[in-house]
């Protein structure tokens, strides 16, 4: 079945990762998103790599990763990370999903394999990141990179 994210406020690291897993997103336009890993020392993971090829460009993608840039919800939907705004976007996923669970679930069940096939992103991807992102959680400079981050200083790496 279809999934449907509503996203209002903050959306960052592992929150953004969860939301872009959603087939749909709706967001408000106050909304706020980021792929913050970058800033605590590490690299993008819970399939990242594997959704955002289907979503932007990958000089946008590596723009948004190296800088842990915050955008908002209007610049989101420009770079494909967002589906559409809402001022309401829990009513909006609602009625979305209203409209959906009136058509054939086999058409909508076949509908999603088939997007879901043709766009890019692959599993080798996601062995690759998680084997990325093994090396480096908990080194020296991940946690040096957690502790100026929670100190607000800049980061000594080594």
């Amino acid at each position: 079945m279809p999934v449907i994210a509503a996203l209002h406020g903050v959306t960052y690291g592992a929150g953004m990762q969860l939301a872009l897993g959603a087939d749909i997103r709706i967001a408000a336009p106050d909304t706020q998103l980021s792929i913050m890993e970058t800033r605590w020392g590490l690299i993008p993971d819970m399939g990242l790599t594997k959704l955002l090829p289907g979503l932007m460009r990958a000089d946008q993608a590596l723009e948004l990763i190296l800088s842990a840039r915050v955008v908002d919800a209007t610049e989101a939907q420009t770079l494909g990370l967002v589906t559409r705004l809402s001022d309401d976007p829990l009513a909006a996923a609602r009625d979305t999903a209203r409209a959906i669970a009136a058509r054939s679930p086999e058409a909508t069940r076949g509908a999603k394999a088939l997007v879901r096939a043709a766009w890019p992103g692959s599993d080798e991807q996601l062995a690759l990141e998680a084997r990325l992102q093994a090396a480096i959680i908990g080194s020296p400079n991940q946690m040096e990179a957690v502790m100026a981050g929670m100190q607000k200083r800049a980061a000594t790496f080594t």
